[in-house]
């Protein structure tokens, strides 16, 4: 199993988000978390995958000097795209309101890059998966806001809380990565890691 091709290496999840961290521990991987702040700014060139890719490189950035030549740091983002726009998290109530209201009665694109660093190898990878909305009426918009404040959330919305119960009329894809990670491409990935020794 993975756990054993992996115990001569230190898994780094460089994640506050608690789905990503129950998503590791499903894995049945070993782990420890590590944290240190990044201002997460793209250059406004980049486009889709792009983004999220940079900024999961980006987050990779401060952890490099300091990593052991058995460690595996990974770093993670998710953007929501619609309409040819970048969808991150929101600040306020306002603007969950705004982004809930622009994803009411279509189809957007969810976009997840994990990015794997270690002292001598490093592989970025995405995954895209497309979510349709129902109309959603002001009321159901408003009720989550206030009841999940949803504002940890790329989108404004978390696909496993009841809006997405409600709401969500099709899903093409992964549903992990809509809830911020590609489990399937991260498990192939750390195999692939295990298999170079």
């Amino acid at each position: 199993m993975l756990k054993e091709k992996l115990k001569e290496y230190n898994i780094i999840l460089a994640s506050q988000s608690p789905r990503r961290q129950a998503f590791f521990k499903e894995l049945g991987l070993d782990f420890e978390i590590r944290l240190k702040p990044v201002k997460e700014e793209y250059p406004p060139r980049l486009t889709h995958f792009e983004i999220s890719n940079y900024l999961a490189q980006l987050k990779a950035l401060p952890f490099k000097d300091e990593l052991q030549p058995n460690d595996i740091l990974i770093t993670s983002d998710t953007i929501v795209w619609n309409d040819n726009t970048a969808l991150g998290k929101p600040e306020d109530v306002d603007e969950a309101v705004s982004i809930l209201k622009s994803l009411s009665d279509t189809t957007h694109e969810v976009i997840t890059s994990v990015c794997f660093t270690m002292t001598d190898y490093e592989k970025t990878l995405h995954n895209i998966t497309k979510v349709t909305f129902k109309a959603l009426l002001d009321d159901e918009i408003d009720y989550y806001i206030k009841t999940y404040k949803p504002f940890d959330k790329a989108g404004a919305y978390g696909i496993q809380d009841w809006i997405g119960q409600i709401g969500v009329t099709k899903i093409e894809g992964s549903y992990f990565n809509v809830m911020g990670l590609p489990v399937h491409l991260v498990h192939k990935t750390l195999n692939s890691i295990a298999d170079l020794k």
